[in-house]
């Protein structure tokens, strides 16, 4: 896609409303094909009833093109997040809030740079994986389990294109639910500047204890919050359907629970700046069960109560 033609895109699809949805249906980033169906999979859950509902005016300003070029996965998702990124930085600039439908993880390099642009964002990543490794220390070499280390521009990524550190400092980041790390990422994220809750820790201290904490950690000194949401963070029984499934995850009431919070805090202090929802796969899934979920969970996020 030429730049002159991203920018037509962009023109067209400017919005005047609270969020704005964009979708990413992208799934080369990991070994599972069926994440590239997930933004269709939400939209027909009743994504934008469910946000009405909450009193959020909503724009959907369709799919980002997706890059079939190259005959690396790497070039189509250098190229496809690029445009995410633009997209995303766009529409921060038009007003509104953007919401990024995944998709696999690696989505989230574009997210991420696009929130950052010109701006300095703390990030909230609630998945059972760090997402911190990078092409020699992957196991699978899978782009969706990098790109929070391609965000703060470590090792192989630190001359990359999409690297975006300083802007999303590793002090404002906090990793929220892990339970299934690589050896070389467990290292990678205890020499990092980062904060890391696990599931032993929301058991031992409760979720509104742990989310409050992330949230404090997260937007000081920021420009706002990037909240990102794998829907592997949940427990597989609340979500089946997702490619790297991780039993003893988040039930579906902690879930909501840490988006309520979330919503409460951006109430008072306007901290939420950004969202993607990422790895819903209904290839996997039983009767959309985990798009349904993903749904609720987004509208708990922007403000959904049950009085």
């Amino acid at each position: 896609m030429t730049t002159m033609q991203l920018e037509s895109d962009l023109r067209d699809s400017a919005v005047s409303s609270d969020v704005a949805v964009i979708g990413a249906p992208i799934d080369i980033g990991g070994n599972c094909r069926g994440a590239d169906l997930g933004p269709a999979a939400i939209r027909h859950a009743g994504l934008e009833d469910a946000l009405s509902e909450a009193g959020v005016s909503v724009t959907d300003v369709g799919d980002v093109p997706v890059s079939e070029t190259g005959t690396e996965p790497v070039d189509a998702i250098q190229s496809t997040t690029a445009a995410i990124a633009d997209r995303v930085a766009e529409t921060l600039q038009q007003g509104a809030r953007p919401l990024v439908l995944g998709g696999d993880h690696s989505i989230a390099i574009g997210t991420l740079r696009g929130t950052a642009r010109n701006a300095k964002s703390g990030v909230i990543w609630f998945d059972a994986h760090g997402d911190y490794n990078t092409p020699t220390t992957s196991p699978s070499g899978n782009f969706h389990g990098m790109p929070l280390a391609a965000a703060h521009g470590h090792r192989d990524f630190a001359d990359a294109d999409w690297s975006i550190a300083p802007s999303i400092p590793e002090e404002n980041t906090v990793l929220v639910g892990l339970r299934s790390l690589d050896e070389q990422e467990r290292d990678a994220l205890r020499r990092a500047d980062v904060t890391a809750y696990t599931m032993v820790d929301i058991d031992d201290r409760g979720i509104s204890e742990i989310v409050d904490e992330a949230i404090d950690i997260a937007a000081s000194g920021t420009d706002g919050v990037h909240v990102s949401l794998d829907l592997d963070w949940l427990d597989p029984r609340a979500a089946p359907g997702v490619g790297t499934p991780v039993p003893g995850g988040a039930t579906e009431r902690e879930a909501h629970l840490a988006l309520e919070r979330l919503a409460e805090r951006d109430a008072d202090d306007d901290v939420l700046r950004s969202m993607d929802v990422v790895e819903v796969n209904p290839l996997l899934d039983d009767e959309n069960t985990t798009a349904e979920a993903a749904t609720d969970l987004i509208a708990s996020a922007f403000g959904n109560r049950i009085i």
